[in-house]
């Protein structure tokens, strides 16, 4: 019977190392928990030496294989491979054959180095694992849990799936700022036109049937606008300025710091806050659920959730659950007092601790705040079109009226 060393931690945080024999990972979890400890790495015995042996002396480039792959091709991928496990095919014949149905380019390249390696010898996550580009850390902690358990095929639908719902939320997210976005871009242009071209026509003629009265003051910030815009480059400044705010974002997310405050003000945002919280939490909890249903150990499943949690606060938050559960710690006790999640969100991972069904709970809110996202991006796609169709009228009234109020002054003293 095959031996997993692990490390766990007693009830009282303190950490233990041992071994233990099962037939998979999944039962030598199972066995350790059922001890009365909490396993935070499980791994076959002498797993860790075959790595690095197989590791060294390969090649750590590869040409043409570091650019990134789209997501779609990589669900593509696990749907089918998973398909062709099922079928009983073996590892390296079934990515072969993916690889000859791939279009020439970066993956059909993947594709077959991750054949290479699996014929050197590697196990098939030791081999996802070299193109972090092409498979993630979720990607490859699910492949070995799957190898481990010996359930390959179902953990690679599993990750077809998930990737799949993930890919649906952000889709949903984006088509939704799509319209705005537009409607936005095109008044701006036109705006910009306006005030570049046409208004500063204007003046001359405003100032001449107003024999050199004073204009309005409404007329005159117009018409300091547009002579900003035309003569002093200010045309220049407001095209620039997208790209610079671009620019400064994305520097800004280089730093840790910076992205916690820019994710903190996200958060607060009206309406749009409320859709970031519920897009991430919805991304977390499907992300954790699904590791830990792969039979991920928690805190390594933590671990990589926290990492593509998308969220600086969200992930400080998951660093806090890690470190307490380290400590002995339930789940649901630090996520209730970080004050970052809703209550039921807390209350149901409580359940799920109690029951023993952590995974199941954790899918179970990603599915509902799916919901409550498609509910939103209706209720904020209502709202912004008001919003949009107020400001734009707002902002064409007041440009008429800078032009017409000198008119409508010129004609009342004609008539008196």
């Amino acid at each position: 019977m095959p031996v997993f060393k692990y490390e766990a931690l007693d009830s009282q945080g303190v950490a233990i190392k041992n071994e233990i024999e099962a037939l998979s990972q999944k039962e030598a979890v199972s066995k350790i928990r059922n001890m009365g400890y909490f396993p935070t790495k499980v791994n076959a015995r002498g797993a860790g030496k075959k790595t690095a042996a197989k590791a060294a002396g390969r090649p750590k480039r590869r040409r043409g294989a570091g650019g990134k792959v789209r997501i779609k091709y990589i669900t593509q991928f696990a749907r089918q491979l998973s398909t062709l496990q099922d079928a009983g095919l073996p590892i390296l014949r079934s990515l072969r054959i993916l690889q000859e149905q791939q279009k020439p380019g970066t993956f059909k390249k993947v594709i077959g180095y991750v054949g290479d390696d699996i014929e050197g010898g590697s196990t098939l996550s030791e081999a996802f694992g070299r193109f972090p580009r092409a498979f993630d850390r979720l990607f490859v902690n699910m492949v070995a849990a799957g190898e481990t358990g010996g359930v390959l095929d179902l953990i690679l639908s599993r990750v077809a799936d998930f990737m799949e719902k993930a890919q649906k939320l952000k889709s949903r997210v984006k088509s939704a700022m799509v319209y705005p976005c537009v409607v936005l871009g095109a008044a701006f242009t036109i705006l910009l036109m306006l005030m570049w071209k046409v208004i500063p026509q204007f003046e001359t003629v405003l100032t001449e049937m107003t024999g050199g009265t004073e204009l309005p003051k409404i007329t005159q910030v117009v018409l300091g606008v547009a002579a900003w815009v035309a003569e002093q480059y200010g045309w220049v400044i407001l095209l620039a300025a997208p790209f610079v705010i671009i620019f400064v974002l994305r520097f800004v997310k280089q730093f840790r710091m910076g992205r916690v405050v820019l994710d903190t003000i996200k958060l607060k945002l009206p309406v749009l806050g409320q859709l970031s919280s519920k897009v991430s939490v919805t991304r977390w909890t499907r992300t954790l659920g699904t590791l830990i249903g792969a039979g991920v150990p928690i805190l390594d499943a933590i671990n990589v959730t926290r990492e593509t949690a998308g969220n600086e606060v969200f992930a400080n938050m998951l660093g806090n659950v890690h470190n307490s559960i380290r400590q002995g710690d339930t789940f649901a006790g630090p996520l209730r007092q970080s004050k970052t999640v809703d209550l039921i969100v807390s209350n149901m991972v409580a359940v799920g601790e109690e029951t023993g069904d952590l995974d199941k709970m954790l899918l179970k809110v990603a599915e509902n705040y799916d919901e409550q996202v498609d509910v939103l991006v209706a209720s904020l796609m209502s709202l912004l079109e008001p919003i949009m169709i107020l400001v734009l009228g707002g902002v064409v009234m007041l440009i008429v009226l800078s032009i017409f109020l000198p008119m409508i002054s010129i004609i009342t003293n004609l008539s008196v």
